[in-house]
């Protein structure tokens, strides 16, 4: 059976969204499959689906079906209890979790929520629920709106009554705490001898987490949205009717602020655009339009000439009506507000000791490596040791929205290039929060005279001039790659909007190759369904000599160890063993040669397998490698796959990547001094999230070894 965990919340609306979604991440980082269920859900208005399983299951990509993931509805529930069957409801509860635990290796299960004349059988029902499936309970508390007391008080109620029911607590999460009281809610519950006993987490209450967003209330309220629709993610912290004048209006706008105004007020949904252009006013959350009323042609035309409006909803209601039912709204996380998800995983694994809850909610942890699994590994590696990374693109919105990923979650301190002016408007219109990223223009910054004499003393002899040096030193890629060699920044990645070329030049000119090493490299890392694969060289080398190549493959299985593969490197070729010949195969042959001799002499490589020339299918696949190499450690176990030429390597991760499903992370550059990674042009957000954290361990790798040599 399944490991599986009960959470529960003490009262509705605890913020048991955002606790779930940190869990989530949690066991995903841990275990292969992970399922979801809720016994009972909401009620959900024309055959609508439940918000927190579409979450999880979108946000996790859960293989279960929906309507696996829950047992009844609240109203199937309520008509099942009114009717005198409740054991029938638990034991149809009991049915859909072993369903589901028989196919995963971990099941959460959120707990019943109810509301209104059936409020009162939330207790019990979520106490026997939770017995029935033999789930350990977390228990989550709101703080929100209560004193300490009350808040202490309440949570040791629950523990008693619990315990008293038999029920095995895993801890509290107390959510929505105000900060100031986070300390002292920690220190009462500590002191008491049942609660502390178990785990106590205190989260405290983040506003944008408990704000609607513009999406959500063109949602609840059914409204046409007729401009902004990119920009629907804006957190609404307040709302404002405008029925004054202007001048009377612009003083009560605030940042976050949604207008309530009728649909032929032209003057303020103008005014209200000027003002989200002006850089002296705060940047409202967006304007809804009351009384079924829209602007006419010539105000449409004006405001489709503003490059990024605010989102512009419009509702059938009043204004007053309109406001009644925003004020009412509360605030949910959809699965396609990808900034509110970020935000509540950012707090979760701020507040929370995720090694210290895993090690207490999972009972064995899986050997298996899911490429979400990987992911969120390598955002944790880059978490322990924060570096200091430059993004160089800092005008390119992918860049930006990725930024605001890695600051929330606390990944990495960032510095930004590019110019200001520009980098600020974006920042704007997207409505990021990127206030603890530094922003640098070249152009203007302190350290230009410096980089530039720099740079002139290092390639003077190569008839660089200090004009020339100086003129360089204001691309963004060659200002980036300074930082890092002066040591103002421990890595760099760029590419979004460069050519590799442009990326890399600059690193080949004075960050160089580490000793030893002749030639910089790549490696795609290959997340599997199951596995993580090093392909190496897929992105640098068009066609490696034979000593190059066996540099690729010892750098390969040095990237992959770093990376918590175990290298076995199959150097590959179209023959296996000595069955065939020919130029390409003796190359192969001759850089297995030289890579073995490498490894042994280096000594940092004790027992490393390495096997060539090899075909891939004898490389990875057991039942041919018994027929075409019987004797070889690494036939039909290859983890680290050289291939001989760039042709090869770039079609071959291409093709797994598109026809096996593999996510590809890379390419992560290796044999340089220092960490420098390369985008593709047609890179996500999520590829540059993956491929700064990856950097980032770089760079933690590589201070590791500085310290050590000089030991």
């Amino acid at each position: 059976m399944a490991n599986k965990l009960y959470v529960a919340g003490t009262e509705v609306r605890t913020g048991k969204s955002a606790i779930i979604l940190g869990l989530m991440e949690l066991l995903t980082r841990n275990i292969k499959k992970v399922a979801f269920f809720r016994p009972l859900i909401e009620d959900c208005p024309n055959k609508g689906r439940d918000n927190t399983i579409n979450l999880v299951k979108s946000q996790y990509n859960l293989c279960f079906k929906y309507e696996e993931m829950y047992a009844y509805s609240v109203s199937e529930a309520s008509q099942l209890i009114a009717l005198g069957k409740y054991e029938e409801m638990q034991e149809g509860i009991l049915a859909k979790f072993n369903n589901l635990a028989e196919r995963a290796d971990f099941v959460l299960c959120e707990g019943a929520e109810l509301e209104g004349a059936t409020a009162s059988f939330d207790f019990d029902i979520n106490v026997d629920i939770s017995n029935n499936l033999g789930a350990p309970v977390l228990l989550v508390a709101g703080g929100r709106g209560k004193t300490i007391d009350e808040l202490v008080r309440s949570i040791k109620l629950y523990y008693e009554s619990l315990s008293e029911r038999s029920c095995d607590i895993v801890g509290t999460i107390v959510n929505r705490v105000y900060p100031t009281a986070v300390e002292k809610v920690r220190t009462q519950l500590l002191k008491d001898d049942i609660v502390g006993k178990k785990l106590v987490y205190i989260i405290a209450n983040d506003e944008n987490l408990g704000n609607p967003s513009v999406g959500e209330v063109a949602r609840l309220l059914n409204a046409e949205i007729l401009y902004g629709e990119n920009s629907l993610t804006r957190h609404v912290r307040s709302f404002t009717i405008a029925a004054m004048q202007l001048r009377n209006l612009l003083e009560r706008i605030d940042y976050g602020t949604l207008i309530i105004t009728p649909g032929d007020r032209s003057d303020v949904i103008l005014a209200c655009l000027a003002a989200v252009e002006s850089m002296t006013m705060p940047n409202i959350s967006g304007i809804m339009l009351t009384g079924g009323l829209v602007p006419e042609g010539s105000v449409q035309k004006v405001i489709e000439g503003f490059r990024d409006s605010v989102p512009i909803i419009a509702v059938n209601e009043n204004t007053f009506e309109s406001a009644i039912r925003v004020d009412n709204i509360h605030a949910a996380i959809t699965p396609d507000n990808t900034r509110k998800i970020t935000q509540a995983l950012a707090v979760f694994e701020r507040h929370i000791d995720m090694d210290e809850l895993s090690d207490k909610i999972i009972k064995s942890k899986s050997t298996i490596v899911t490429p979400k699994m990987f992911e969120s590994q390598l955002l944790q590696r880059a978490k322990m040791d924060k570096q200091h990374i430059v993004l160089p693109e800092g005008e390119t919105d992918r860049v930006l929205k990725a930024a605001e990923i890695l600051l929330r979650r606390e990944v990495v301190n960032l510095t930004i290039l590019g110019r200001k002016e520009k980098i600020y408007d974006r920042i704007s219109s997207l409505a990021l929060h990127l206030e603890k990223a530094m922003i640098i223009d070249p152009r203007q910054s302190e350290y230009l005279d410096d980089y530039s004499e720099t740079y002139y003393q290092l390639r003077k002899d190569k008839g660089v001039t200090r004009d020339v040096a100086r003129d360089l030193m204001v691309d963004l890629n060659y200002f980036g790659t300074m930082m890092i060699y002066k040591g103002h920044a421990d890595g760099m990645v760029s590419g979004a909007a460069h050519t590799t070329a442009d990326t890399i030049r600059p690193a080949f000119q004075f960050i160089k190759t580490k000793p030893g090493c002749s030639v910089v490299s790549s490696v795609f890392l290959m997340c599997l369904n199951d596995r993580v694969l090093a392909y190496g060289d897929c992105a640098i080398n068009p066609d490696p000599t034979a000593e190059q190549l066996a540099e690729i493959a010892l750098s390969s299985a040095k990237t992959a160890v770093l990376f918590g593969i175990k290298p076995l490197v199959a150097m590959l070729s179209y023959s296996s063993g000595h069955s065939g010949k020919g130029q390409q195969v003796e190359k192969v042959r001759l850089a297995t040669q030289i890579a073995r001799e490498k490894a042994k002499a280096i000594g940092s490589f004790p027992g490393l397998e390495i096997e060539g020339p090899i075909q891939y299918d004898a490389a990875v696949d057991m039942e041919v490698a018994r027929t075409k190499m019987p004797d070889s450690k690494v036939a039909g176990r290859a983890t680290v796959f050289v291939f001989p030429d760039l042709n090869t390597g770039n079609n071959t991760y291409k093709a797994v990547q598109r026809s096996a499903g593999a996510v590809a992370v890379g390419p992560v550059l290796q044999g340089l001094r220092r960490p420098v990674n390369d985008l593709s042009r047609g890179c996500l957000v999520a590829d540059i999230v993956n491929t700064v954290a990856i950097t980032a361990v770089q760079a933690q790798a590589e201070k590791k070894e500085a310290l050590e040599s000089l030991k």
